[in-house]
């Protein structure tokens, strides 16, 4: 599995030669292909947009926060899985690490060895969120469709003097003939009724 990760290293403009060599370590030992190591400035979401990242890795030894406003306009359009390694060790800077997106925010833990089963968790945890954020999102959507066609099946019971389950058998017969999922023929009639007041 972590083989094919693809990673992308973002690192303060002076980073210190020992931190580098641990996180490169890490990486090279656990098998990971690291597309590029960047500095976090202003030119980071065109880079993020052109590698196409599955993980991004930033190296902030002191005051996160400074790359976190790079890190959230990087990756607003695609989410990907975050992992902090920092010596900061603040409350509020946590709290905005995990505002930000940040999987796993480490702090005073950049050895080679350790380097590994982070990442395998902040993978874990990323995709376990992202299945509960689209789990919530269609249920959204449900819920969405689902007034609509309450609302068009409204109309149909005060129009045509029809029972809700009259006008639900109606909405659904008419869906299928005209080859529409129901919440789109409840929306067409939605508009319908809105044009002709």
């Amino acid at each position: 599995m972590n083989r094919q990760l693809r990673i992308v290293l973002i690192h303060p403009a002076h980073e210190s030669e020992a931190r580098a060599h641990a996180l490169h370590s890490g990486l090279a030992e656990a098998g990971y292909e690291l597309l590029a190591s960047l500095p976090a400035d202003f030119h980071l979401p065109e880079h993020i947009a052109r590698l196409q990242p599955d993980m991004i890795i930033v190296d902030a030894e002191s005051d996160a926060r400074d790359v976190l406003e790079h890190i959230v306009i990087a990756t607003r359009d695609e989410r990907r899985p975050i992992v902090m390694f920092t010596e900061d060790d603040k409350a509020s800077s946590m709290e905005a690490a995990m505002a930000a997106g940040v999987s796993a925010y480490v702090v005073a833990g950049l050895q080679p060895e350790r380097v590994k089963p982070v990442l395998d968790v902040a993978l874990m945890r990323f995709r376990r969120e992202q299945q509960l954020l689209d789990e919530l999102e269609g249920t959204r959507l449900k819920l969405a469709e689902r007034k609509v066609i309450d609302r068009a099946k409204g109309i149909f019971m005060s129009r045509h003097d029809m029972t809700e389950d009259q006008a639900f058998q109606k909405l659904r017969s008419m869906a299928m003939n005209k080859n529409l999922k129901l919440a789109e023929l409840a929306q067409r009639i939605l508009d319908a009724e809105d044009l002709l007041g």
